[in-house]
C-alpha cells in the first residue's frame, strides 16, 4: 500500500491526541511534555496535558508532582518525564568544567540539602554568601540559584515539587551516578523515546531532535550520531513527496485506526501534534511560528498563538486571555475567515467552554 501525506498527517494527530486517561499514564504514554513558565492563559505543559488527561485543571502537574514518579530534567528541552526515563540521562557532564572552589560550593550545598531533605532557592541564598551573576538573558540572579540549577542538570539534585512555580530541591531517591547502563545503551533507548514522542519524523527533523539531546553532555555527540544512525534504520521508513519519513516500526500509519474527530482543539506551541515547525509546513501548507520572544511590532501571529485543529487541519490560531475572569479569544483563520459550518461553530464553542473550565473561569467572550 502506497503512503500518502494525508496517512501520515491522520496518523501523527492520532497517535498524539489519544483518549484521555490518568495524568500519570498520560505522561508514561507520551514519554516527555516540555514546560514552559509563560502562561498565556496557561503554562505549556497544562494545555498540553489538558487534551490528553481526563477533567484535567491548569496547575494540576505541579500540585501532584511531589505525590508521583516524574522527574523535571533536559531532554531534548526541558521538561517533564516518567522517573525511570530520567534515569537515562544520567550520569552526565556540562560543557564548561566547575573550578574547583565551585566544585567545593556544590559539596557544601549537597550537604546543606541533605540535612534540609528540601529546600527553596530563597532560603539557600541566605544561608550561602556567593553572591551575584549575570544570567543568560543579562538579569541578576543569586549564584546559589545558579548553583542548584548546575547541581540538578549534573544530576545532584532533583525537582522535589514547585512553589509558587519556583522550583524546590532535593536530593535523588536513588543515586543517578551509579546507572549501571552503558552510555552507548542508555542514548539509544533515549533516541528511540525521540521516535516515539515525534513520530512520524521527516529524517531532517529527527537528526536535528538527536542533536537536541547531543547537548546534554560533550562526550555524548559522537555517541548520539551513532546511536541515531541505529535508531533511524529500525524505524518504519517511506519516502513520500521526496521527503523520508520515520516512526516505530510496529505502527502502520496507513491504518484505518488513526481517524481524527470532529472536536476543535486549540494546543500549545509546544504540543507534539505541532511542535516540529519543519513536519508543520508539509502538513498544513504555512509557517507557525511561536512569537513570544519576538518584538511585538514584528509579530504576525501573536505573542502565544495557539495553532486551531479542526478535522486533521490546522485552520488557524488563536490568542487567548482572561480579563475580569473571563476567556477571551482572539481567532485568526489561514483562509481569512471561519469555515462556514455549523459543526464547526458547535465545536469550537465546545473547546472554548472547556477552555474555561480547565481554567476555572466563566464563558469565552
Amino acid at each position: 500500500m502506497s503512503l500518502h501525506l494525508d496517512d501520515l498527517r491522520r496518523y501523527a494527530i492520532a497517535r498524539s491526541l489519544f483518549k484521555p486517561t490518568t495524568l500519570m499514564r498520560a505522561i508514561t504514554r507520551m514519554g516527555f511534555v516540555q514546560a514552559d513558565p509563560i502562561r498565556a492563559p496557561a503554562r505549556a505543559q497544562d494545555l498540553t496535558l489538558r487534551h490528553r488527561v481526563s477533567g484535567y485543571r491548569a496547575g494540576e502537574l505541579e500540585r501532584r508532582y511531589p505525590r508521583l514518579a516524574l522527574e523535571e530534567d533536559f531532554f531534548v528541552n526541558y521538561g517533564f518525564l516518567p522517573r525511570a526515563t530520567q534515569a537515562l540521562l544520567h550520569p552526565r557532564q556540562a560543557r564548561l568544567q566547575w573550578p574547583a572552589q565551585r566544585q567545593q560550593q556544590a559539596l557544601q550545598l549537597r550537604a546543606h540539602v541533605a540535612a534540609q531533605g528540601v529546600v527553596h532557592p530563597r532560603d539557600v541564598a541566605a544561608a550561602f554568601d556567593h553572591g551575584k551573576v549575570v544570567t543568560w538573558f543579562g538579569g541578576n540572579a543569586h549564584a546559589t540559584t545558579e548553583l542548584l540549577d548546575g547541581m540538578h542538570y549534573r544530576g545532584m539534585l532533583r525537582v522535589a515539587g514547585r512553589e509558587g512555580g519556583t522550583r524546590l530541591y532535593a536530593l535523588h531517591l536513588d543515586e543517578l551516578a551509579a546507572n549501571a547502563m552503558a552510555l552507548e545503551q542508555r542514548l539509544e533507548a533515549l533516541v528511540q523515546l525521540i521516535a516515539q514522542v515525534y513520530a512520524p519524523l521527516p529524517l531532517a527533523s529527527f537528526t536535528q531532535l538527536v542533536g537536541y539531546l547531543a547537548n546534554g553532555g560533550p562526550q555524548w555527540k559522537a555517541a548520539c550520531r551513532v546511536a541515531g544512525k541505529r535508531v533511524w534504520s529500525q524505524l518504519g521508513q517511506a519516502t513520500v513527496d521526496g521527503v523520508s519519513w520515520g516512526w516505530p516500526a510496529d505502527e502502520a500509519p496507513a491504518s484505518k485506526r488513526w481517524q481524527h474527530d470532529g472536536q476543535v482543539r486549540l494546543l500549545a506551541p509546544f504540543d507534539p501534534v505541532v511542535w516540529d515547525r519543519r513536519r508543520f509546513e508539509l502538513f498544513w501548507g504555512w509557517r507557525y511560528r511561536f512569537e513570544a520572544y519576538t518584538p511585538a511590532a514584528k509579530r504576525q501571529l501573536g505573542y502565544y498563538a495557539m495553532p486551531l485543529l479542526w478535522r486533521g487541519q490546522v485552520i488557524g490560531w488563536g490568542n487567548l486571555t482572561v480579563r475580569d475572569g473571563q476567556l477571551q479569544a482572539q481567532l485568526q483563520y489561514v483562509a481569512g475567515k471561519a469555515p462556514a459550518d455549523a459543526a464547526y461553530a458547535q465545536a469550537l464553542a465546545a473547546e472554548l467552554a472547556a477552555m474555561g473550565d480547565f481554567l476555572g473561569l466563566g464563558a469565552a467572550a
